[in-house]
């Protein structure tokens, strides 16, 4: 089986999986108590009429009265066609919300996205070929220190110290500054260097790990006989063997934060983005929205995952086919 085979295979398995996600969150929704239900009930039992038919109506008006694979077909139709329903929070189409969402969060993601990958190697090359110095130790040591320490915690530490104290960055998040001005890159660049410093600890730890392996090995001492100089030999002859299992370091630990961190980070700067409008749909008891934003970061880690299942197809030809 060669590459293209197993590319479409994965691409299919990836598909299954979002199938067998979406499926389970239908299955959770219809065995869950519809809250609606319940409240039609209690007011029509306040004011003096029957409870029973107002819980057939609601029913009804709800589609819930059809058939269980006539609901499923169609749930999987509206989410498969983005019909998601409307945000009773936001008033405005779930879709259109999280739009909006992801439209501020991806202003901070793609620089923080892209500041890890080439930073992260870099570093982590760089300490393995100055293993035990000075540089190793301080390299070592910032990885450490944005790994250990959480990212909100850090987050409020810099918006007092650079916002409230020295006034350098706006306290307040603005979102009506153009998104390409110095304006919007002083009021990001606190959340990007709190990500950053989060997600590449991980990262430049494997790659000064993997890097190490190859620091002694014969072509290397070949490379260096033939007089290549130390940086050509380490981005030609080690950085791309480090990228191997490195790629699964760096999707696996990216999809972490982007899930988990973000979401603290845009609370605590007031970033209206995708992590926020969660975590204001959880407190508002908004069903649509927080099952809108679970789909998405659902599919988000699902495309995640079989791209670093790709990249590491790429990355290595010694990679067999036949038994995948």
């Amino acid at each position: 089986m060669g590459l293209a085979r197993y590319v479409v295979l994965r691409v299919v398995w990836a598909a299954v999986v979002s199938l067998v996600i979406v499926t389970a969150t239908f299955v959770l929704m219809a065995a869950a108590p519809n809250p609606a239900i319940q409240e039609a009930a209690t007011q029509a039992a306040l004011e003096g009429g029957d409870p029973q038919q107002a819980v057939e109506r609601e029913r009804e008006l709800r589609g819930l009265d059809e058939p269980l694979h006539v609901r499923y077909l169609d749930f999987l139709t509206s989410i498969y066609t983005l019909e998601w329903g409307w945000s009773d929070h936001r008033s405005q189409p779930v879709t259109e919300a999280l739009v909006e969402g992801l439209y501020y969060t991806a202003q901070y993601s793609i620089p923080w996205t892209v500041l890890t990958v080439l930073i992260g190697p870099l570093v982590g090359v760089y300490s393995a070929a100055n293993m035990y110095s000075w540089r190793d130790h301080a390299a070592t040591a910032f990885a450490f220190f944005g790994y250990a320490i959480p990212n909100f915690f850090f987050g409020i530490v810099l918006l007092l110290l650079f916002g409230v104290w020295l006034d350098w960055i706006p306290v307040v998040y603005r979102t009506d500054v153009a998104v390409f001005s110095l304006e919007n890159a002083r009021q990001l660049a606190l959340p990007v260097f709190v990500l950053v410093t989060g997600s590449i600890g991980a990262v430049m730890r494997v790659s000064r790990n993997e890097s190490a392996e190859f620091r002694d090995a014969t072509f290397m001492k070949t490379a260096k006989a033939k007089g290549v100089s130390p940086f050509r030999a380490y981005a030609y002859h080690v950085m791309r063997p480090t990228l191997v299992p490195l790629s699964t370091t760096l999707v696996s630990q990216l999809l972490a934060i982007f899930l988990g961190s973000s979401l603290l980070v845009e609370v605590v700067f007031g970033i209206p983005g995708l992590g926020r409008l969660t975590f204001e749909a959880l407190v508002a008891q908004d069903t649509n929205l927080v099952l809108g934003a679970t789909f998405v970061f659902t599919f988000v880690a699902v495309i995640g995952n079989l791209l670093e299942d790709i990249a590491f197809s790429v990355l290595d030809p010694r990679i067999s086919y036949d038994d995948r």
